[in-house]
Formats: C-alpha cells, sequence, structure tokens
C-alpha cells in the first residue's frame, strides 16, 4: 500500500530538532500557522495540500505538558480531517508516562487516557522514545514504534573513555537498562534501593554492588527535580565512589533541578534532545545535550518505505 508523498510538520514543543530531522531527510519541513488564542485555546490552520500524503506529526509533550498535548491532538485532527493517507504521531517525550498503574485506590491511568486521547485524535500510529514503563505500548490500538536512545548516550561514553567504570541504575525499576549499558561499556553494575516517600521526593536505603574507588555513571531516563539523582550522588560518595556522571533520556529539569545540579557534586550530565534544551545548558553548564535526529529521521524514513525498524529497537 503506498501511503503517499512523506511530509513532516511541527507543534511549537520543539522546532528545531523537526528542522534537523528534515535536514537529514532532505525534504522541507511543512508549513502550517499555530497561535493561541488570548483565551489560550489552540488554533491550527495546515497551509499547505496534504490530501493522501504520508504526514509524520513531531511534537514532544514536553513542559507545558497539558499545552503541548493539546496542541498536538488538535493538529493530529487537523491532518485527518485533510484527508492525509496516513498520521504518525512523533512522541520523543511521552508526557504522563509516569501514571502507569494503580499503585493506590482512587488514582487514574493518565498515559493510558493519553494513549486513547492520542487514537481518537487520529493517529494511525506512534513514534516514541525511551517510555518511562514499556507496557505503555500495551496502552495503544495502534503500532507503536518504541526507540531507545541508548546507542546515542553509549557511543558519548565510548569516545570519552571513562576507566574502572561502573553503571548504577538508581532504582529496581531502571535495572534492565543499566545492565544493558554496562555490558555495552564492558563495565560492572551497581543498584541503588530507595523508597518513594512522596510525590517528587525518594529515599535512597541500600546499594547494591561496588562503588568505592570507581568512576560512577547514573543512568536513568527521566530527570525532572533531580531530588533521586542528588540522593543518589550524596549515596555513591559516601561510599567512596571516585566520580559521579549521570545520564538519562529526557531532562525535563523542572522546578529547583538545574540549581541541585550545579550544586552537586555531579561533573557531567549526559542527556538528548528529545525537548528543547538550548536554554537548559546555558543555565547548567555540566549539561552535555546529544541529538536523537539521526535516529528519529532514520527511523521515519524505514516507516515510510515499509522497511524494518526492528534494528532501531536495540537498546
Amino acid at each position: 500500500m503506498s501511503y503517499g508523498p512523506l511530509k513532516i510538520f511541527t507543534g511549537r514543543a520543539h522546532p528545531g530538532l523537526a528542522h534537523e530531522i528534515c535536514a537529514l531527510l532532505g525534504i522541507e519541513c511543512g508549513h502550517v500557522s499555530l497561535y493561541s488564542f488570548s483565551d489560550g485555546e489552540n488554533y491550527v490552520h495546515i497551509d499547505e495540500n496534504v490530501r493522501g500524503a504520508d504526514v509524520f506529526v513531531i511534537q514532544p509533550t514536553a513542559p507545558p505538558v497539558n499545552d503541548n498535548l493539546m496542541e498536538l491532538l488538535i493538529m493530529l485532527d487537523a491532518f485527518k480531517r485533510s484527508s492525509a493517507r496516513r498520521v504518525t504521531a512523533v512522541m520523543p517525550y511521552y508526557g504522563y508516562a509516569r501514571q502507569d498503574r494503580k499503585d493506590k485506590p482512587r488514582v487514574p491511568i493518565t498515559s493510558k487516557l493519553v494513549a486513547d486521547l492520542i487514537t481518537a485524535a487520529g493517529a494511525d500510529r506512534v513514534l516514541t522514545l525511551d517510555l518511562h514503563a514499556s507496557q505503555i505500548q500495551g496502552f495503544f490500538n495502534i503500532p507503536v514504534d518504541h526507540l531507545f536512545a541508548a546507542p546515542v548516550i553509549v557511543g558519548h561514553l565510548r569516545k570519552a573513555g571513562m576507566e574502572d567504570l561502573t553503571i548504577v541504575s538508581p532504582d529496581a525499576g531502571g535495572v534492565e537498562r543499566a545492565r544493558a549499558y554496562a555490558k555495552r561499556l564492558g563495565a560492572t553494575l551497581a543498584i541503588i534501593d530507595k523508597r518513594r516517600v512522596a510525590a517528587n521526593q525518594t529515599e535512597v536505603m541500600n546499594i547494591i554492588g561496588d562503588v568505592e574507588g570507581r568512576n560512577v555513571f547514573v543512568v536513568d531516563d527521566i530527570i525532572d527535580t533531580a531530588g533521586t539523582l542528588i540522593h543518589s550522588v550524596e549515596a555513591l560518595i559516601a561510599k567512596g565512589a571516585r566520580s559521579i556522571s549521570a545520564s538519562c533520556t529526557h531532562a525535563v529539569l523542572s522546578g529547583p533541578a538545574i540549581q541541585r545540579i550545579n550544586e552537586s557534586e555531579l561533573e557531567m550530565v549526559v542527556t538528548t534532545n528529545s525537548m528543547a534544551m538550548t536554554d537548559k545548558q546555558a543555565e547548567c553548564p555540566r549539561l552535555t545535550a546529544l541529538s536523537i535526529a539521526d535516529l528519529l529521521a532514520e527511523a521515519i524514513k524505514r516507516i515510510h518505505n515499509e522497511d524494518s525498524v526492528s534494528s532501531l529497537f536495540d537498546m
């Protein structure tokens, strides 16, 4: 089945990433008018013909999450009503991913709600990166291509040539990710046993593994307020770590996060540009943002050409 010409459009969440992807694919970014009314409502107008086209809408639902999510939904609806042959929502960062289960009574499963909204708005498939919980793919009744940033970050660490390296998972849920990094880098593995005492508040209970005298690299998927990261750093210092760095795929860095990182013992924090990072890098000199444009451009090209994308799923 032919899906027509490839067209890429972007919302206002991260136009820089979309233009970088378009440059790699050798196409021009699609033209769309986006603005907000004085009461906050979003307006979308597609400024070119998309009938029969294979449309990819690039929009991470990064902060402000609700505004960017709503803009994505409106764009999906506009493309569907404009007779695009297929519409793919490209979400480098999937907001609400941390609310993926009922861990206490009378709470929502908001990541499932967001999946339903995206499907109802007209998406035919979703392309995303490092979901907080892999089972979110099952919340969709449409195809989901779930990519990993590990090859990008691991490549950077190889070039850095860190010796006596120990990869640390900041919690039990991230062990699989940390193990994959350790295997690729020939490093040892350690795990932090933590307990969540309140929203955005954690307490480190124990460190499983040897970090004394080692160069430690903490691997996580999201750094939000950086509370968990800083508690981990303090615990690792107490256990005799020689140096401590960290990485994440999604640097949300809300609230006091940047101040905490700047005042910490962290040598560097490596992340990706799954959301706009220019302002954050200016405020946090220890932050290094790696581009995922190559990874997403290759995935988009393969999806459009109906080629296999399975090799891109490798963690």
